[in-house]
């Protein structure tokens, strides 16, 4: 054994439900990664304990994808997309009855759709349920992230803030899998120095960087990104790899691009009359994907050949081979310049792998299987495991960095989205503001109830209350407003709704996103100030966003 390999997933999808619509587009986001994502990968580990392959994952759950898929509303909407897509696939069936090849493929779907739902079922709709259990068996080790996924390094400026972010997907993480995150996925792999308190403060022991955000630390890292950096605060630091990471994510060399793997844009959705399609997508009189798609990527043109299930699985055992082979290659020649085993981490979204790469899950089965049985180069283990191993590594100081475009976050500030800043800037001090007035209201007015206790009349008054928040509602009241700012808060600062401004990717939807919830938090907060919070409305803005039901807002005192 020459060195350590360690696959990374990193599962992320921003907060999306709208309970006041029956249907709605952008909850297909949601739909499409459990069908062609996260129940292939379940599956792919349940047959990898079936056959004893001792080849853990790292595996990200973001906070807001947890609670998304441990929602009850969310989980009836799935399963209800499910027995549409497979009413769909129904009668593909039967309109390709004369196509051979196209009839192959809707029977193909069928099937699969069909198995997926009863998957689905078979887990009590409960898939975060079912990545813990995996845990807890020894496949996998799920980190966390930051709450709402934001830019950490943009929020630097307001510690609490970030603080915030990390303390509460830590909460929440207790919350869904009975224990700490050791690790955590750094959103966009954005690295500051001013993170690591807030880490440290959450009990965390390691987090990824990209590949030059180790190659830039001071000192210069004597392993290059083939062993963690310890911060001077304690953390280690762990790098991408750059060649794993380009066979698979770049546009010219990643294997995706394979002219034998299905076309994601091709879809009937698309290409089949409206009325037809209309109970397979994703919301009414909306053209969106089905995931029932007949053609194989082919080239560049616009024609298209016909999709063959078989070669395509060929194309992903062929691939899956290859990237043995070069990661064999890779570590078997860095043990020779190392004074110790190499260790390479592959980090990837997870979505890539069955939704973006509809080959991708089976990729995986063949490399992980390849991996375990047919070579002895490497073992897969996880950064966990790595530090358990070598717990003595090189103290240096990573360089500020982040996975985007040029190696910043260029892709989260720029004249597309910067306004979302100035608003978000307020908003903070104000929740800081909020809760260290209302933690002073709180201590005046149990210090009188404690004088009106030892006084004999019962009618002492609290002395120096603020009057900003010398509150007409119960007590209850308070800090549920308090949380519900702070929900608002979290959810604005995601940096999904940046990136698909910068991006063009829904950005009527991103745009209004960060509006509503700015918009909400500014209401919360002139109640408070106004000495009136309207408890009907609290009630029906916490029925939107029912996130993070325990939030501490004292992490932004």
């Amino acid at each position: 054994m020459f060195g350590y390999l360690s696959l990374v997933l990193h599962a992320h999808l921003p907060f999306v439900r709208h309970p006041e619509h029956d249907r709605f587009l952008e909850e297909s986001w949601l739909f499409e990664a459990i069908i062609e994502a996260y129940l292939p990968l379940l599956q792919l580990l349940e047959g990898w304990k079936r056959d004893c392959v001792n080849a853990p994952l790292t595996l990200t759950l973001s906070p807001t994808l947890c609670a998304m898929l441990k929602d009850p509303l969310l989980q009836e909407r799935v399963a209800r997309r499910m027995d549409d897509l497979v009413a769909l696939a129904e009668k593909e069936i039967q309109r390709t009855h004369w196509q051979r090849q196209f009839h192959e493929l809707a029977v193909f779907y069928h099937e699969r759709l069909s198995a997926a739902r009863e998957a689905y079922a078979g887990y009590g709709r409960d898939l975060v349920g079912a990545f813990r259990r995996c845990q807890e068996r020894g496949q996998l080790e799920i980190i966390t992230t930051a709450a709402t996924h934001a830019l950490l390094p943009l929020l630097a400026s307001h510690p609490t803030s970030m603080r915030a972010q990390i303390m509460v997907a830590r909460d929440h993480y207790r919350s869904c899998f009975g224990r700490d995150p050791r690790g955590i996925w750094l959103p966009e792999c954005a690295w500051v120095q001013e993170i690591e308190p807030a880490l440290r403060e959450a009990g965390l022991r390691w987090f990824i960087l990209d590949s030059h955000g180790i190659l830039h630390a001071r000192p210069q890292p004597r392993h290059s990104i083939f062993a963690p950096l310890i911060t001077p605060g304690g953390l280690a630091a762990f790098g991408r790899d750059l060649d794993s990471a380009r066979q698979v994510w770049s546009r010219q060399e990643g294997y995706p691009g394979d002219p034998r793997y299905r076309d994601f844009y091709r879809d009937i959705g698309f290409d089949l009359d409206l009325d037809y399609t209309r109970s397979g997508l994703p919301a009414d009189n909306v053209r969106g994907f089905t995931g029932l798609k007949y053609f194989r990527i082919t080239g560049s043109g616009p024609s298209k050949e016909t999709y063959n299930r078989e070669a395509a699985i060929r194309a992903a055992d062929e691939h899956a081979g290859h990237f043995l082979s070069a990661r064999m290659s890779q570590i078997q020649g860095l043990a020779g310049a190392l004074d110790r085993p190499p260790f390479v981490l592959c980090a990837y979204d997870a979505e890539l792998f069955g939704h973006w790469w509809y080959e991708g899950p089976e990729f995986l089965d063949f490399f992980v299987r390849k991996a375990f049985f047919d070579q002895k180069a490497f073992t897969m283990i996880t950064p966990e495991q790595y530090l358990e191993r070598h717990p003595i590594n090189q103290m240096a100081t990573p360089a500020t960095s982040s996975w985007g475009d040029q190696g910043y976050w260029g892709v989260w500030l720029n004249e597309q989205n910067e306004w979302i800043y100035q608003h978000l800037r307020v908003a903070q001090v104000r929740m800081t503001e909020l809760v260290r007035k209302f933690r002073a209201w709180e201590g005046s007015a149990t210090d009188c109830r404690e004088r009106r206790e030892e006084s004999p009349s019962g009618d002492v008054e609290p002395k120096g209350t603020p009057d900003v928040v010398h509150f007409n509602q119960s007590e209850m009241l308070k800090p549920r407003a308090l949380r519900q700012a702070g929900r608002e808060l979290l959810l604005a600062q995601a940096s999904d709704w940046p990136f698909m401004l910068r991006t063009g990717t829904n950005p009527d939807y991103a745009r209004k996103r960060v509006k509503d919830h700015l918009l909400r938090f500014t209401s919360l907060y002139e109640q408070f100030v106004n000495d009136r919070v309207e408890e009907r409305r609290l009630s029906e803005i916490e029925e939107l966003d029912p996130i993070f039901p325990e939030l501490d807002y004292n992490y932004w005192a």
